[in-house]
């Protein structure tokens, strides 16, 4: 592990040039031929939401089990499409895929060591990308993505499908609005009993343990990071400026395990160095702060927490209550509901319908719906890869902090300064 100045310096090694003045965007395309890499629960899920979203043709899926990829077939034909061509010789053959398909869009739900080397791919040979999260796993990676994508001039999109949840969306809408005042702090994570996930024999189970056996940080930022991120605009206006991490002891894995498997089960007695719950400080170069919590090894009910604070007011979801000063009753809170006919979002009221039975609440199914939407109109995508990249590359930042006492380590600028004069993500719809 690097020592402190060793850390900080990784945040300005990077020397690439001037970052593009103006948000990227590419010519319109219609129809978007789409090759789909990784088609477990995840890929599974945005496939189907693809299906079902005009101007999309399926026409390659790649997965290292076969049967995945035959079912996948399977659907597509179903859909009345014409069956897409298959990749199942190993974890490689999406290079292959990559190579020989006329594709305008590659989507990654691999895990999480893949989704760089996929979208690298990709962006390589003329596609633009999608990534499930988070976009990479290393600071080198995200800066991988930010050269890739600026060099053969492609979209690389993160796809955090929890930037397009009805509360989130909401509260982006009262920002937006001025209903909280000056924005000061937020609040926000990932929440998650994963104690069985990580254990289980198939899907998650068979990779992301070993996340928890090597690394101690905050391994999953961007479900909670990423809303909050465009309430304060950051990239667009506003900057992470620094990090401060710690991790409590490492106690739920061995517990469970010992309880489920038995005290003397390997699993029961493997040292996990990754700490029950991580929390990160980050401030923002505005002087805006965010706590960050990871927490995935207790037992506990699952939250993002997603609070943001202004001057005015706060609001939060998990529960979702919110208080305005001089609107709401004293000092009690409201239900967020209350407010939804004057702030739901446009996108909301747009697609909440069609998104019903969706994955997590329908957003998923809005996401997909962004996205394609950008490309075949050929504008600016919500989440564009230096968000993609600030937000994954928490992970990484985090990691250094618990192993250096808690010492702040400075963000790198994917932007390269165009933060200042970039414009805030809009109110689709509005």
């Amino acid at each position: 592990m690097t020592n402190e100045n060793e850390s900080n310096r990784m945040a300005t090694d990077r020397r690439l040039g001037d970052a593009p003045a103006q948000p990227f965007v590419a010519p319109p395309i219609d129809p978007v031929r789409v090759g789909f890499v990784g088609v477990g629960g995840m890929g599974y899920n945005h496939v189907r939401n693809l299906l079902r979203i005009e101007g999309v043709q399926i026409k390659a899926v790649c997965d290292i089990v076969e049967e995945k990829v035959v079912k996948i077939q399977n659907l597509v034909e179903k859909a009345g499409q014409p069956r897409p061509t298959g990749y199942s010789r190993g974890e490689t053959d999406f290079k292959r895929m990559c190579e020989q398909e006329d594709l305008d869009l590659v989507y990654t739900a691999t895990p999480w060591e893949w989704h760089t080397p996929v979208c690298v791919a990709a962006m390589k040979t003329g596609k633009h990308c999608a990534t499930e999260v988070p976009a990479a796993v290393t600071m080198d990676e995200c800066w991988q993505l930010v050269e890739t994508a600026e060099k053969y001039k492609k979209h690389c999109v993160m796809m955090e499908n929890c930037c397009y949840g009805r509360g989130e969306m909401m509260i982006l809408n009262m920002v937006r609005k001025g209903l909280l005042g000056e924005l000061l702090h937020a609040e926000c994570g990932y929440l998650h009993d994963l104690r069985a996930e990580k254990f289980s024999p198939k899907g998650e189970g068979l990779w992301r343990l070993a996340h928890s056996i090597r690394r101690n940080g905050n391994l999953y930022p961007t479900h909670g990071l990423g809303p909050v991120a465009q309430c304060m605009n950051i990239n667009r206006g506003d900057q992470f400026d620094y990090l401060v991490s710690m991790s409590s002891n490492s106690r739920g894995l061995n517990l469970y395990a010992a309880k489920n498997f038995g005290p003397n089960d390997p699993r029961a007695k493997q040292k996990y160095a990754l700490g029950d719950i991580n929390v990160s400080l980050i401030r923002t170069m505005n002087g805006l702060t965010i706590t960050i919590v990871h927490d995935c090894s207790s037992p506990r009910p699952y939250s993002r927490i997603n609070l943001v604070q202004g001057t005015k007011g706060i609001v939060q979801c998990y529960p979702d209550v919110i208080h305005i000063e001089g609107r709401s009753p004293g000092d009690e809170w409201e239900p967020l509901e209350k407010y939804a006919k004057e702030f739901e979002h446009p996108l909301w009221k747009a697609k909440g319908e069609s998104a019903n039975g969706a994955g997590h609440g329908g957003m998923d199914y809005i996401e997909d719906c962004r996205l394609i939407q950008c490309l075949r109109e050929g504008t600016a995508t919500d989440m564009n890869v230096y968000d993609a990249a600030a937000w994954s590359v928490v992970s990484e930042l985090s990691e250094h902090s618990v192993a250096n006492r808690s010492r702040p380590v400075d963000f790198p600028d994917f932007t390269r300064g165009r933060w200042r004069t970039n414009p805030p993500l809009g109110i689709i719809g509005e």
